[in-house]
């Protein structure tokens, strides 16, 4: 398990950079994708958090 804790901060690097970066209009990005990119950095934020909290 404590092998997935750098995966899985990377893969939410890359979503709240697209988020930000939809946020502000530098990359376009439909409502819809950014509702579930959202809730896809959600999933894996408390993937991350709960690994590094209970593993490490």
């Amino acid at each position: 398990m404590y092998s997935l804790i750098l995966p899985l901060g990377i893969i939410n690097f890359i979503l709240i950079a697209i988020q930000i970066l939809g946020g502000l209009k530098v990359i376009k990005v439909s409502f819809k994708l950014h509702k579930y990119l959202g809730l896809a950095l959600g999933v894996f934020a408390l993937l991350h958090g709960a690994i590094a909290i209970f593993f490490v």
